[in-house]
């Protein structure tokens, strides 16, 4: 395949389509449909601007789609159709729906990529979203197919999965859009910047980089972006006085039951529509989904059940399951302790 693919974004010249760019969606949309394994019923990804390579069309509309829209940006490399990072195609390689195979007990299923990833973030979505995306694609003996939008969770994995592949500015080697994002988080978090500081902080960085970046431009985008990854938390109203929690029963309750402090701050009555501001507010991480995402990863997943394998034989205790709480446990609750990747959990009170 050629390395020079400059002409994706030279699609007008005087407001009329250039012959370079017909040859070379042809040239794409022969590659394509050579890819059979990235395919859906003889139908290939659309990369134009709108459906960004989230819908599978026949190759005519999606040579329609491209010729009227031009391609999605920071698409060179075709890796959905099956161009890898080098520019060589691979037949061998999965499509990106069933590239991760499964082997093993259905209820952990261990997932087996067919190429190897070295982006350190494209791992990162896959081991987020990998539970969560689920493609259906019928059975071979339907005889139609409706276009429609992929699901919210598979959408949402598009796009993060975008953000991975899309360069902070083109031509950039160091930082996708996503790296950045991450990594300018972790400093605003780290040193405890405030928002109007990190904001500003952005607008001078976003005026130092080319014209054509893709930074996002303030706090506020980019905690959405970064939400998609699972990382939430539950707000819950609590007393100014610690006593209580405005939670299940109690949520819609206005005062306090232990100290009869209000749980809203006055505000001025001239307002008429106004959100009612709570004195404080715990933000409570949930336990369940983190455990979880300790086993969507194959690399946390096998620390998971460290303990199942690595037992003390010499009588030393190294680990609380060389503990006689521990055993207790399990002599207790033998079927529980069956499974090893089980979690068993401590509250510290």
């Amino acid at each position: 395949m050629s390395g020079d693919r400059s002409w994706m974004y030279r699609r007008l010249h005087n407001r009329f389509i250039t012959a370079e760019f017909v040859n070379g969606v042809t040239e794409f949309i022969n590659f394509a449909c050579s890819m059979t394994t990235f395919m859906w019923k003889n139908k290939i990804r659309c990369p134009c601007t709108r459906s960004s390579n989230n819908k599978f069309l026949d190759k005519d509309k999606v040579t329609e789609h491209l010729l009227n829209r031009g391609f999605t940006r920071a698409y060179t490399i075709w890796s959905l159709h099956g161009e890898d990072r080098v520019g060589q195609s691979s037949r061998s390689r999965s499509r990106v729906e069933p590239s991760l195979r499964f082997e093993g007990d259905a209820a952990f299923r261990e997932p087996i990529y067919e190429d190897e990833i070295e982006n350190p973030y494209t791992r990162m979505v896959r081991d987020v979203m990998r539970p969560e995306v689920t493609f259906n694609h019928g059975s071979e003996n339907e005889s139609s197919f409706v276009e429609e939008d992929p699901n919210p969770n598979a959408s949402s994995f598009y796009s993060l999965l975008s953000n991975v592949e899309e360069p902070l500015w083109v031509g950039c080697t160091k930082h996708t859009t996503l790296s950045a994002v991450s990594q300018l988080l972790n400093v605003k978090a780290e040193y405890n910047l405030s928002e109007s500081c990190f904001d500003q902080l952005l607008e001078i960085i976003k005026n130092m980089l080319p014209s054509d970046e893709n930074l996002l431009i303030d706090f506020y985008r980019m905690k959405k972006k970064v939400a998609k990854l699972g990382f939430g938390y539950i707000k819950i109203d609590a007393c100014k006085n610690n006593c209580m929690l405005f939670y299940e029963r109690l949520a819609t309750f206005e005062h306090c039951q232990v100290c009869g402090h209000p749980r809203y701050k006055q505000r001025n009555s001239s307002v008429r529509r106004h959100k009612k501001i709570p004195y404080k507010i715990l933000r409570y991480l949930p336990l369940i989904s983190r455990l979880q995402r300790l086993y969507m990863s194959c690399k946390t997943a096998e620390h998971m059940t460290w303990h199942a394998q690595h037992h003390s034989d010499d009588g030393l205790l190294r680990h609380p399951v060389d503990g006689e709480a521990w055993q207790h446990f399990n002599h207790t609750h033998e079927f529980f302790a069956m499974e090893p990747r089980k979690c068993k959990t401590r509250v510290m009170c």
